[in-house]
């Protein structure tokens, strides 16, 4: 079964709807956390590092804090799977140079890449909305399997340029950004707290449900379910009224 949706832009959420999460945690949190350390002491004063440094020792309350106490910090979050943003800008980072040095591969579940080519190739636009940064995720767009699919991007967003997932304000800044009419967006995402936040602020919603993701035996609500990109038909108004 087909579900059909007038859009001129699909914003993707990559964890559980793009790509597998398995993949994330199995691979590639090991990977940051084994380089967290050396980071923190070879790249503290770049801009990127050095801010989230600081915005981890306001979130601590610690203006003193050390770098092995950083680390511990980090990596008490990553056991935990929280989506805060200096965590995200660190393991953006490190994964970068990792797939730059191609040592790491993103996943894709089979469905995605040819949906996303035929979309666009139609003239919708695409967008990631992740929990991970921008810098993670124009890595993982850039070092595929299938190669470099970042020019079939328009924008990427994350909590720190657009804010939290579950919040219908970063999905309206979002909109405003990209300056399309919410009702003119669809949001694919397996969360359906972040469904609920995209439709409360006037966009179209498709929860993605894949058999395996720790988020299947929640459902997706009351939104449009589809088990991949293969069920969704998007037909483009050509306009942003």
């Amino acid at each position: 079964m087909t579900t059909t949706f007038a859009a001129d832009c699909v914003v993707l959420d990559i964890e559980g709807t793009t790509s597998a999460t398995r993949f994330v945690t199995d691979v590639l949190y090991p990977y940051s956390r084994e380089r967290f350390l050396n980071l923190l002491r070879q790249r503290a004063a770049d801009p990127p590092v050095q801010r989230a440094l600081a915005q981890i020792r306001d979130l601590l309350s610690e203006p003193h804090a050390d770098l092995a106490r950083i680390e511990q910090t980090l990596n008490t979050w990553l056991d935990n799977d929280s989506k805060v943003t200096p965590l995200k800008t660190l393991q953006g980072i490190v994964w970068a140079e990792g797939f730059a040095r191609g040592e790491l591969v993103s996943h894709f579940y089979p469905d995605v890449v040819p949906a996303v080519r035929a979309w666009r190739a139609a003239g919708v636009r695409l967008c990631i909305y992740s929990s991970g940064s921008t810098a993670a995720q124009r890595a993982w767009f850039a070092h595929s399997p299938e190669g470099d699919l970042t020019a079939l991007l328009d924008a990427l967003f994350d909590t720190e340029n657009a804010g939290p997932k579950q919040s219908p304000h970063s999905y309206q800044a979002i909109a405003s950004a990209i300056g399309v009419k919410p009702h003119r967006l669809l949001f694919l995402s397996d969360r359906s707290a972040e469904l609920d936040a995209a439709r409360d602020a006037g966009w179209l919603t498709a929860g993605v449900r894949r058999t395996g993701e720790p988020y299947y035996n929640q459902g997706v609500g009351a939104h449009p379910e589809v088990s991949a990109f293969t069920e969704i038909s998007i037909v483009p108004t050509g306009s942003s009224a």
